[in-house]
């Protein structure tokens, strides 16, 4: 019997809706990676792109646990000589909420043409509210 290999454009892809209040953030991220690459589904082929969108709301309302808050950094280089500016998760939580999860869920996603192409599957919100009605997301409460 030979192996499944899901081909170029015939996946089926869903929109979802997974509200990030009270959810910790490594947890969270994990389960939003492996439904963007479609590791839920017996179509998954590794090579292919077969997940789903992924809308995250209340990203400013996720949970990181033990010290994280204080003593995680996040770092980036803006281009510029001297440029490294680095910033705490708690800062981070308060002024760009959305980036806590984007960069959380890029980490796990695979390196190359492929994870980019996967990243622009993810929508993060600070919020409640969401642009995406137009798709009719279904609202999942991931177990985690």
């Amino acid at each position: 019997m030979d192996t499944y290999v899901c081909k170029p454009g015939t996946a089926d892809r869903k929109w979802i809706v997974v509200d990030a209040e009270g959810k910790t953030l490594g947890r969270l991220s994990t389960w939003v990676a492996r439904a963007i690459m479609g590791k839920h589904r017996p179509t998954y082929t590794p090579f292919a792109d077969t997940g789903d969108f992924v809308v995250v709301v209340n990203a400013d309302k996720v949970r990181l646990t033990g010290a994280k808050l204080d003593k995680k950094m996040y770092r980036w280089y803006t281009g510029y000589p001297g440029g490294l500016r680095e910033m705490t998760a708690r800062r981070m939580l308060q002024h760009k909420p959305e980036r806590v999860i984007e960069w959380a869920v890029k980490g796990m996603l695979p390196k190359g043409r492929l994870g980019r192409k996967l990243g622009m599957k993810l929508k993060v919100y600070a919020g409640p509210e969401h642009p995406h009605q137009a798709q009719q997301p279904e609202k999942v409460n991931p177990p985690v």
